[in-house]
């Protein structure tokens, strides 16, 4: 049985640096233009060498996000865009357009192209038209399920490879076509500006046709309902069928998430997909998420509603950046004091908890609380640490 490709997301230096640590193939990442995720931080020239450089230097492959539904005015601005990514060594393009694939192929033919969720594939017909237009590999549109994703591993070239989320978040709309964002905001979800409507709280009506005039309200609790709003994907209990099925690269969502979900995330499904024993379905919880489920993997009934509000069980302090002789420099993200129970996540290393015994700020003065974030501080611990060590307490 063949391994697929772990990949991660990258929506900055920083999250790519703790994808890799954490045990990512590839990582996706984008431009400060073109891309679906504009609010990240993304990268400009100078970033975008830098961390395909990084990430090439330890092995691992970097796919540019160009995936925006094209209007006229950014086909102009894209003319010479590919070309300089090719130069700076960009190992794919991720694509949903065709007049953008077009222009790619023609500025850098020797990278691949991906084609990208938002062009919602569902069929093995589009799968081979995308190859005959020069695609190396589709990312499926989520709507699929492992029978149909197996069919079309079937009735495809082999040399066309299938790419599909195994975690994070969801999209109301079909493979995130939506126009919400833009009718209620004016900000455009297809050109990377998603305000994300649908996870606001609502109230729905329905009209009663018997009383023309009067509206029923429909409401779920008192906050609203959450009608709109998907639940997470997970799908680390189920990595044997997603294999079987044909897919040879994982992808990971959340360009926007915390490094603490990167990290989390990336190194679950890396220890899942190596067979590694954990209880990985525990340490995914640890992170912000709405509640799990597998999406449209085994069918279309998604579920009757839920509280769809975020939820975790640890908070994300800090992150190592130093050890040091039984002392860890740590840079903090969050409040947390002496006697607090900390769990230290490791990129490859042995996880372990201890309570906090003593902290030091950066003039090495004693202090028992540590409120502002991204101060450097000293703590002792008990065993030796990885830089890029995730530190977190229970919420």
């Amino acid at each position: 049985m063949f391994l697929p490709e772990l990949l991660a997301p990258a929506g900055d230096f920083e999250k790519l640096q703790i994808a890799i640590a954490y045990g990512a193939d590839a990582v996706y990442l984008s431009g400060t233009s073109f891309g679906l995720r504009a609010k990240a931080k993304n990268f400009d020239e100078s970033g975008l060498a830098e961390a395909i450089s990084y990430a090439h230097d330890r092995g691992v492959k970097v796919y540019v996000t160009a995936n925006i539904f094209a209007h006229n005015r950014d086909i102009a601005e894209m003319t010479g865009y590919f070309k300089n990514l090719a130069l700076l060594g960009a190992d794919a393009f991720i694509i949903s357009d065709p007049g953008v694939l077009k222009l790619a192929r023609q500025e850098a033919p020797n990278v691949e192209i991906h084609i990208s969720t938002q062009a919602n594939v569902t069929n093995y017909a589009s799968c081979n038209f995308w190859h005959e237009m020069g695609a190396s590999r589709v990312i499926l549109a989520r709507e699929l399920s492992l029978e149909e994703i197996a069919e079309i591993r079937q009735k495809c070239p082999k040399d066309l490879k299938l790419e599909a989320f195994v975690h994070g978040a969801m999209c109301m709309s079909y493979s995130g076509r939506c126009m919400l964002s833009r009718y209620m905001s004016g900000r455009d979800a297809n050109l990377g500006e998603c305000a994300h409507p649908c996870r606001y709280s609502y109230r729905l009506f329905a009209e009663d046709i018997t009383r023309p005039g009067q509206f029923m309200p429909v409401i779920e609790n008192d906050r609203g309902t959450d009608i709109f709003g998907a639940e997470d994907l997970c799908m680390v209990e189920h990595i044997p069928a997603m294999i079987e099925a044909g897919i040879e690269s994982f992808k990971i969502e959340g360009r926007m998430k915390t490094v603490f979900y990167v990290g989390l995330a990336t190194r679950t499904y890396r220890q899942a997909i190596d067979k590694i024993k954990n209880n990985y379905l525990e340490m995914l919880k640890m992170a912000s998420h709405r509640p799990f489920s597998t999406g449209f993997y085994f069918g279309t009934d998604m579920g009757e509603f839920r509280d769809m509000t975020y939820k975790r069980s640890h908070d994300f302090v800090g992150m190592v950046k130093e050890y040091n002789n039984g002392q860890a420099i740590i840079e903090q993200r969050n409040v947390f004091e002496v006697g607090d129970t900390l769990t230290f996540i490791q990129p490859s290393g042995k996880d372990f908890t201890q309570e906090l015994s003593e902290i030091k700020n950066k003039d090495g003065v004693n202090i028992t609380r540590a409120p502002h974030a991204t101060q450097l501080l000293t703590i002792p611990v008990s065993e030796p640490l990885e830089a890029l060590t995730l530190v977190c307490r229970p919420c």
